[in-house]
């Protein structure tokens, strides 16, 4: 008994002592910051004092401030000329430009392009002429440029197949791979009115030995969908190549966690081939957050832009080593769907420069009663080879239109106004 008592006092100090070795010094802390936080801001982080988590988080970008983070921007808009909409009765769309490339002098971009006779009207009620949704019976347009400014469209790169062959439904989202001299496309292969049963669509690829064609389909799923019970069991969603570490680095994103409140998150698959076969990777999601996949060589390591949905929306994100994304910096206004112009997306050199404008798309021009989308340019710095301080200001300034245009609508209205009955009749 006295031995069995002698170990647990024994015991009973070794817990006291290891839970005491893992709490926090607040004493040693106070003791270690005996001057308040300097007035300069240090440029690296401080290691002579303790820092709150806020102050520690400051310090995990590539900068302190956001006007010396290079992956910190501001992004400028510009309409595009050399392309027609049908004074926009929605039966003309433009959306999700690849990234844009410089070849034969002149640059190149692609994108989905609807021309049908009415504006989407549905899964119910759309047929073999009427789309469903925005990218129904789309095909792959393209078209080239002097200066990014002003385009002129040179006609279908990828038409949709015959049935049954991948894509028949409609071919859309599509982007560019330059590996070994030669050209391809990849690109969602609808088998299906969009909506019907969710998006299911694996990725299709075309080659051609010049980016004016013509494009030979390969016929075949290059990445197919995960499955059953994987997270991208349903969708594999805009395709993205980067040559990275010399192999094709192929971003993508899918929806999953049920409907309506789908989540949407982005993987990578790899491969040696263009024609594959992909691996995914095993780490996969690689990024949590995005409505469309942006990235870019920026470095040794790949940046990615980061819009719409998902916890971490609206920032840009950097991975040293293409796979684990941290957030390098938060921004607004971004590019949706952006395809920027990457001049080194396929140099595989480890010196990434980074890119300064591209090609996005805005959808809902005038009513969703004529949906469609257009494309246009945005111009930003994240670059290492530019220095513009208007792109790294802080602070953009709307006009309140721009505010209340994103009033309540009747149900919230309603709600509000039995709140504040109900805080009246209380109050008597």
């Amino acid at each position: 008994m006295k031995t069995n008592k002698k170990l647990m006092q024994y015991f009973m100090l070794w817990i006291i002592i290891g839970s005491s070795a893992c709490q926090p010094n607040f004493d040693k802390k106070e003791v270690t910051n005996e001057k308040a936080f300097p007035f300069i801001l240090p440029k690296e982080k401080p290691t002579d004092r303790h820092l709150s988590r806020a102050m520690e988080r400051n310090y995990s970008y590539p900068a302190a401030r956001p006007e010396d983070n290079e992956l910190y921007t501001q992004f400028k808009y510009t309409e595009l000329k050399g392309f027609d909409y049908n004074n926009h009765d929605g039966t003309i769309s433009r959306r999700d430009p690849s990234k844009v490339i410089f070849e034969n002098g002149q640059y190149y971009v692609w994108y989905t392009k609807r021309d049908t006779p009415t504006p989407p009207q549905g899964p119910d009620l759309c047929n073999d002429t009427i789309p469903s949704r925005d990218w129904d019976l789309s095909e792959i347009w393209y078209a080239t440029s002097k200066d990014g400014f002003t385009w002129e469209e040179q006609g279908v790169a990828v038409p949709r197949p015959p049935k049954p062959n991948v894509g028949w439904r409609s071919v859309t989202t599509t982007d560019i791979l330059k590996w070994k001299g030669k050209y391809y496309l990849y690109y969602q292969g609808f088998m299906q009115a969009s909506g019907k049963r969710g998006d299911d669509c694996p990725v299709a690829v075309s080659y051609a030995d010049s980016p004016d064609g013509p494009w030979t389909p390969a016929n075949k799923i290059v990445i197919p969908n995960g499955k059953e019970g994987e997270w991208d069991q349903y969708s594999i969603h805009d395709p993205y190549p980067l040559v990275y570490k010399g192999k094709i680095y192929l971003y993508y994103k899918s929806d999953f966690d049920g409907d309506p409140n789908l989540v949407r998150m982005q993987g990578l698959a790899i491969a040696d081939n263009p024609l594959g076969p992909f691996k995914k990777h095993p780490l996969n999601p690689v990024i949590t957050s995005g409505h469309e996949t942006t990235l870019f060589p920026f470095k040794d390591g790949i940046a990615a832009l980061v819009i719409r949905d998902g916890s971490e929306h609206y920032t840009i994100q950097y991975a040293e080593d293409g796979v684990n994304f941290d957030i390098a910096s938060i921004v607004s206004l971004m590019p949706t769907a952006a395809g920027p112009y990457v001049p080194d997306a396929f140099d595989s050199n480890g010196n990434g420069r980074g890119i300064t404008w591209g090609i996005s798309h805005f959808t809902n021009v005038t009513t969703w009663k004529e949906n469609h989308a257009i494309i246009a340019r945005f111009d930003c710095d994240l670059s290492l080879d530019v220095h513009d301080p208007a792109m790294k200001r802080a602070h953009v300034y709307f006009k309140p239109n721009v505010y209340f245009s994103q009033g309540l609508n009747k149900k919230q209205r309603a709600r509000v106004e039995k709140e504040n009955e109900a805080v009246l009749k209380a109050s008597k």
